[in-house]
C-alpha cells in the first residue's frame, strides 16, 4: 500500500510537470522574435504567400486557442508538420530519436561502470594516492566542456592517432537499415550482423567518450563522498570488529546504501543529456535529435522546436519516475516517506 502511495504521488507530479512543460514551452515559442511563416518562405515571399502560410499554420488566431489546438494535437500525437524539412515533426524525431537515444545509453553505461569503481576505490583508499589521483580525474572531468573534449577525442583518436571514426553514425560502404529498434548496435546483434556491431561500437565510442566525462567525475565523487559517510556508521564498525571480510563489507553493507545518490544522477543525466547533446552531436556529425532540435531553432520552426522540447520532457519524466520508483527499492525509508 505505501508503494502504491508513493507510485500515484510520482506519476500526478510528472503529469503536472508536463501541463507546466507545455505552458512554458509553447510561451516562448510565441514570444522569440522573428515571424516563423516569413522565416519559412525567405525573404523573396510575397505578403499574401506569407499571410497564407501564418493562417494555414493557424498563427492568426487568438493565443488560447492556439494552445488548445496545440494541446489537442498532443493528445492525439500530432506534433505538427516542420518548416524545416516539410515532413511531419513524428516522422522526424521517430528518425532522429534512434541515434541519439543510442549515444546517450552507451555514454551512461560508460559513466556508470567508470565512475562507481573510481569511487569506490577512492573512498577505500582515503586521502592516499588512489583518493587523490581519484579527485584529481572527476574534477578534470566535470570542468572540460564537452565540446573540447570531444574536439581533444577527435583530434588525437581520428587524425594523430587513426584508430577510430570522427563523424557519422556508420561506414558509407555498409548497407545496413536499422529497422527493428533503431539502434545500430541492437538490430546489428539481432540480424547477427557483428559487422555492423562492431562498427556501431567504433562510431560510438569518441562521442560517448566526451559526453560521459562529466557524469563520471560527478558519480566518481557522490560514490565516495556516500561511502566514506556509510563507512562511519556503527553497524560498518560493528561488522568490522566481528570480522566481516573487507570485500563483503565494502561491496554488501557499505555501497547499497550509497548508492542511492548516485542512482539519482544517472537518472538526472539520462534524462537531460536527451536533449543536452547537440553540441557533442554537431561536433561529430552524428544524425541525432538534439542537433535537429538545434537546427529547427536556428530557422525558428515552431513545430519542430515544441515537439522536441516536448518529447525531451516526456523522456526526463519518465526516467526520472523509473529513478524514483529504484530508488524506493533500494532505500525502503524514501518511498515510506513518499507516501505520506
Amino acid at each position: 500500500m505505501e508503494f502504491l502511495l508513493f507510485l500515484v504521488r510520482r506519476i500526478l507530479w510528472s503529469l503536472l510537470v508536463l501541463v507546466g512543460l507545455s505552458m512554458v514551452i509553447f510561451a516562448i515559442a510565441r514570444v522569440v522574435p522573428g515571424d516563423p511563416a516569413r522565416m519559412a518562405l525567405g525573404p523573396t515571399a510575397t505578403q499574401e504567400q506569407v499571410s497564407d502560410l501564418r493562417e494555414k499554420l493557424g498563427l492568426n488566431r487568438p493565443i488560447v486557442e492556439q494552445y488548445g489546438l496545440f494541446v489537442a494535437g498532443l493528445a492525439r500525437g500530432d506534433l505538427g508538420r516542420s518548416l524545416l524539412t516539410e515532413r511531419p515533426v513524428n516522422d522526424d524525431i521517430r528518425s532522429t530519436f534512434a541515434a541519439t537515444f543510442e549515444l546517450v545509453l552507451v555514454t551512461i553505461t560508460i559513466a556508470f561502470l567508470l565512475g562507481v569503481p573510481l569511487g569506490v576505490a577512492a573512498a577505500r583508499w582515503k586521502d592516499r594516492w588512489p583518493d587523490n589521483l581519484v579527485r584529481i580525474l572527476a574534477i578534470f572531468c566535470a570542468v572540460t566542456p564537452s565540446f573540447f573534449l570531444a574536439l581533444l577525442l577527435q583530434i588525437l583518436a581520428g587524425y594523430v592517432l587513426h584508430i577510430l571514426p570522427t563523424t557519422g553514425r556508420m561506414p558509407h560502404n555498409i548497407d545496413f537499415v536499422a529497422d527493428i529498434t533503431g539502434l545500430m548496435t541492437v538490430d546489428g546483434l539481432l540480424k547477427g550482423r557483428l559487422d555492423v556491431l562492431g562498427e556501431a561500437f567504433r562510431y560510438l565510442l569518441l562521442p560517448s567518450l566526451a559526453l560521459a566525462a562529466a557524469t563520471m567525475g560527478q558519480i566518481a565523487r557522490i560514490t565516495r563522498s556516500s561511502m566514506i559517510d556509510v563507512a562511519s556508521q556503527d553497524y560498518i564498525e560493528a561488522s568490522r570488529a566481528f570480522g566481516v571480510p573487507e570485500p563483503v563489507r565494502v561491496f554488501k553493507y557499505m555501497l547499497r546504501p550509497s548508492f542511492v545518490p548516485p542512482l539519482t544522477i544517472l537518472g538526472l543525466e539520462f534524462a537531460s543529456l536527451i536533449g543536452n547533446a547537440f553540441v557533442v552531436e554537431l561536433v561529430f556529425a552524428w544524425p541525432g535529435m538534439a542537433a535537429y532540435g538545434i537546427r529547427t531553432i536556428l530557422q525558428k520552426d515552431l513545430n519542430a522546436v515544441m515537439g522536441v522540447v516536448m518529447v525531451s520532457g516526456v523522456f526526463f519524466v519518465l526516467v526520472n519516475l523509473v529513478i524514483d520508483v529504484l530508488v524506493g527499492f533500494v532505500d525502503p525509508r524514501i518511498r515510506i516517506r513518499g507516501a505520506r
